[in-house]
């Protein structure tokens, strides 16, 4: 019988592959370098070097670049928009705002479909979802001809007011394919029935000019993990922390968009709750950026507000991901006032940090990691030699020369500025959203996560730090976490006060067979099915909404207005519960329940770690250069136990553990590092 379960997480730079037998509870891992020319050549490649027979897998598991990729480069099929006579340049228009509100002359970024190939019908609806004019047939033929005869391929329908009367688009969707069978053809009120038009014709645009490239990518993909024997359903990661079939893929390709970023999250969640933290922090630091999320009472914050490009708005609900450019490549610099700065440039695969001896000549992270000690010399086994001398040369023509600094200091500066833009960033996302982190755990994966996550950790009070067992692949391991889901919502506005409960409950359960179909579409059984309803409020006057659970039957109206009341004061500092409260829109999650891996701990514990593999010197900021213990943490037992400072090796990672910590192993092989004397705990 299949017992595998294998999960696929492209990345940049590497892929990773993450397989769990079900028989014997063992995970292995395996690396490729990623094929940005062609995903799936290194994805089949993973399975190669994994010696994986796919007829022994029973689930396959994949978080995908492939959607984020196109909207970055933009290289896309012959596309088209039509809309509503007057309403060409909704999406060009935006909603007025600007990234860098100072900087005059950064200008947002185009539309993913030009002007040119923006067209214009006559047809209206009003408001409140009344035909004011019936679309004009004729000249949507005429319209379908021309696009015909210009080879496209992929079109947006986006007619204004269609959330609330879908008919003219649904019409226009219908003369398309009769005259264009071979074209996608994706319409607005299907995709997103939201009111601002802006947000929904954008997504609508997206979801359109990544279907062809992501369906053939899926396709393949799907074909060639069939003809290898594996006789399962692919699943594919979305950025709402789900996972949808092939099937489902082609109808919403855009919520592939950030699938990668995803799946860090889904797994820092799953680490948080096996180690017995409702609450946690994410810190995934790879070579160039470090994506950040927040686990607050067992649950990731969800968005909809964000987007791949700054102005082209993505609103499916996605999980809240901070990304700021801090990665172990990140270039050290002197600024033009003469401050230490640390990033977001980076010196990449190429030409690489000063030690790789591949031409980067700038110090970066890793080349001040390496200056310490902290990062030893070999990596991956003995793959990949570093040169200390390079790095300790960039660090002192760089950074300790203009500021009159020792190479050691100046190399403990650069990871101390590093170390704040991470901090800063966790701020924003914890205490900007009214959670305290010193009630919070941090897990530190990725990279170069574990490098950083003690001293993350302590510039925060954050008391204990949890590095899972394969921090350099924790992102694949989300993959196998997943279960299928899918969101869908409502527009349903009025005052609180004035609505009948019926109402609100005769929506959700057109919204509840609408969910109960996808999931049967996929395979689900109604016994592994799981709907949950939400309800989005403001007080009357605000624009932006609040989302709150909300149950059925009597009574669940007035509960989930006291929890919006709640949630506002916890969010915004302030309640007003004098306010009329406003309905906005209905909400509902499509969660089809799939087997997970049980990981089960060691049984047996033992407190010595063990003699280390070596030992060196390492510095460390104020204690200076100590005499540090190596461990191979491949020969850590569970249940070991030792203080810091401490270094630990492994294939994919480097775990520090700084002076005044303390260390241990857990039954499922994570790393706790305890913090000691924080400076500002909360009795304090």
């Amino acid at each position: 019988m299949a017992n595998l379960r294998v999960a696929v997480d492209v990345g940049g730079t590497f892929t990773d592959v993450c397989i769990f037998d079900e028989e014997t509870q063992e995970m292995r891992v395996t690396k490729v370098p990623s094929t940005p020319h062609d995903p799936m050549v290194a994805v089949m490649g993973g399975v190669e070097r994994a010696n994986i027979n796919l007829a022994d897998v029973s689930l396959f598991s994949h978080g995908t670049t492939v959607a984020t990729n196109a909207l970055i480069t933009r290289k896309f099929p012959a596309s088209a928009m039509i809309t509503t006579r007057g309403f060409r340049d909704v999406i060009e228009i935006r909603d007025g705002t600007k990234d860098d509100l100072w900087d005059a002359y950064n200008d947002v970024s185009g539309p993913y479909i030009r002007r040119r190939d923006r067209f214009e019908v006559t047809e209206r609806i009003d408001f409140s979802g009344k035909v004011v004019t019936a679309l004009d047939e004729v000249g949507a033929r005429r319209l379908a001809a021309l696009l015909r005869k210009r080879g496209t391929t992929t079109i947006a329908v986006c007619f204004i007011n269609s959330y609330a009367n879908p008919a003219n688009e649904i019409r226009m969707r219908e003369i398309l394919q009769e005259e264009l069978p071979e074209a996608t053809v994706s319409a607005s009120a299907e995709i997103l029935p939201e009111i601002f038009e802006h947000d929904r014709f954008n997504t609508a645009v997206s979801n359109a000019v990544l279907a062809p490239l992501v369906t053939g990518y899926v396709d393949r993909l799907a074909t060639q993990l069939k003809d290898g024997g594996y006789s399962g359903d692919l699943l594919l990661l979305h950025s709402g922390g789900g996972s949808m079939t092939p099937r489902m893929v082609k109808r919403y390709p855009v919520r592939l968009a950030a699938s990668g970023i995803a799946a860090g999250a889904i797994a820092a969640k799953h680490v948080a709750q096996q180690c017995g933290f409702e609450n946690a922090v994410g810190l995934d630091m790879g070579g160039t950026s470090t994506d950040i999320c927040l686990v607050s009472g067992g649950e990731l914050r969800i968005t909809k507000e964000w987007q791949v490009e700054y102005g082209h708005p993505i609103v499916f609900p996605s999980i809240e991901v901070m990304t700021i450019g801090a990665g172990g490549g990140s270039l050290a610099h002197i600024d033009i006032a003469g401050s230490l700065r640390n990033g977001p440039q980076s010196a990449g695969a190429a030409p690489g940090p000063a030690c790789y001896n591949t031409g980067g000549e700038e110090p970066t992270n890793c080349d001040a990691n390496v200056a310490l000690n902290r990062l030893g010399t070999n990596l991956a086994g003995g793959a990949k030699s570093l040169d200390r001398a390079l790095s300790l040369e960039a660090i002192k023509r760089v950074i300790a020369v203009p500021l009159g600094m020792e190479e050691a200091e100046a190399a403990h500066a650069v990871l101390q500025v590093a170390n704040a833009n991470m901090a800063d960033a966790v701020r924003l996302i914890s205490i900007r959203r009214g959670y305290d982190p010193r009630d919070f755990a941090l897990i530190a994966f990725g990279g170069a996560g574990a490098l950083h996550g003690a001293e993350v950790a302590r510039e925060l009070s954050i008391p204990t730090v949890v590095v899972p067992a394969n921090p350099g692949v924790t992102s694949a391991l989300g993959c196998l976490l997943v279960d299928i889901r899918h969101d869908l919502s409502a527009m349903f506005t009025g005052l609180a006060s004035e609505t009948d409960p019926a109402e609100i409950e005769a929506r959700f359960t057109t919204l509840e067979r609408e969910a109960s179909s996808r999931l049967r579409h996929e395979g689900v059984s109604d016994d592994n099915a799981v709907l949950q309803r939400e309800i989005s409020m403001r007080y009357a006057g605000q624009w932006r909404s609040l989302s709150v659970p909300i149950g059925s039957g009597r009574g669940s109206l007035d509960t989930a207005i006291e929890t919006f009341h709640q949630e506002h004061e916890r969010e915004f500092a302030f309640r007003q519960d004098d306010q009329p409260v406003e309905i906005y829109q209905l909400l509902l999650s499509a969660v089809g329940k799939t087997p997970k891996p049980a990981f089960l701990p060691a049984t047996e514990l033992n407190a010595a770690p063990g003699p280390p593999a070596s030992t060196r010197e390492v510095y460390f900021g104020d204690a200076g250069w100590l005499d540090t213990p190596v461990y191979d943490r491949s020969r850590l037992p569970a249940g070991a136990t030792f203080p810091g400072p401490a270094i630990i090796d492994q294939l994919d990672s480097t775990t520090v553990v700084p002076p005044r910590t303390t260390a241990e192993i857990d039954g499922w092989g994570n790393i706790r590092i305890h913090l000691h004397d924080l400076s500002s705990s909360k009795e304090s």
